[in-house]
């Protein structure tokens, strides 16, 4: 609240972006991060099947990544069996649009994704 009454007072809008990230951001969820190397067709199917905002889209040898449509929901990684972590990273800008898409390529041709089971 005490910053909001000095925003008023001063015209400020805005604050400084902080020196240090505070231990606890370690908690929050973050982007999915993957293991190219053993992503499967397969399971870059099912790993979209799995996304509910979209942000995953299985694309001709590749695994899509919309990080601006990613809301580090988990499921992508509860699916993945293995071939997706949490990346830690949370602190997501850029200047363009097109800077949030990632193309992951997929390397592994096994016919069963790493780690089995659905």
């Amino acid at each position: 609240m005490l910053w909001f009454l000095r925003g008023l007072r001063r015209g400020i809008v805005t604050t400084r972006y902080p020196d240090a990230i505070d231990d606890w951001t370690s908690t929050l969820p973050s982007a999915p991060a993957f293991r190219s190397a053993v992503l499967t067709d397969l399971l870059a199917a099912r790993l979209q099947a799995a996304c509910p905002t979209g942000a995953l889209r299985h694309d001709a040898g590749v695994l899509v990544v919309d990080l601006g449509s990613c809301t580090g929901c988990g499921r992508c990684i509860a699916a993945g069996g293995g071939v997706v972590e949490s990346s830690g990273e949370f602190l997501l800008s850029a200047r363009r649009r097109d800077d949030l898409i990632k193309r992951i390529p997929i390397n592994a041709t096994a016919a069963e994704p790493f780690g089995g089971g659905h």
